[in-house]
């Protein structure tokens, strides 16, 4: 429990910039939070396999039942990329990291200085929604 309140807590800490990052689709709420891997402490980064420097980055997912009390976190099928400005795609590899009724999708990629990446993200929650989850974000190396 006490790792899932780390990752929370790093995670929402880098997302606290963008807040409020969410699409709903359908029946969920997809939120969504990229930021580079140095935000995390380096327990955190150990502890998920994390890969920890300036020049990677970490995209987290998580979806919400709009429909039950709480909209607790439900599971859902999470593939996608990220491309940049030259047309260069990277396929996003997402694990699954579920600690108690927190569901995380996580992946990390490479990233250069003042790189724009505009992430294609797809979501299939089953009936509850399917969708493609589309934005760009600009990222800056941390020496």
């Amino acid at each position: 429990m006490k790792r899932v309140l780390t990752f929370i807590c790093s995670a929402f800490m880098a997302m606290s910039a963008h807040a409020g990052q969410f699409k709903t689709i359908k029946d969920v709420e997809v939120h969504y939070s990229t930021f580079n891997s140095t935000f995390l402490t380096p327990q955190v980064a150990r502890s998920y396999k994390l890969k920890r420097n300036g020049y990677s980055a970490v995209i987290n997912i998580s979806v919400l039942d709009n429909y039950q009390a709480g909209k607790p976190a439900i599971t859902a099928d999470i593939s996608g990329s990220a491309k940049n400005l030259l047309g260069q795609s990277r396929e996003l590899q997402f694990r699954e990291i579920t600690e108690g009724s927190a569901i995380y999708y996580i992946a990390e990629f490479p990233v250069s200085d003042e790189e724009n990446l505009t992430f294609d993200i797809e979501v299939n929650a089953g009936n509850k929604g399917a969708g493609t989850l589309k934005f760009t974000q600009k990222f800056y190396v941390e020496e």
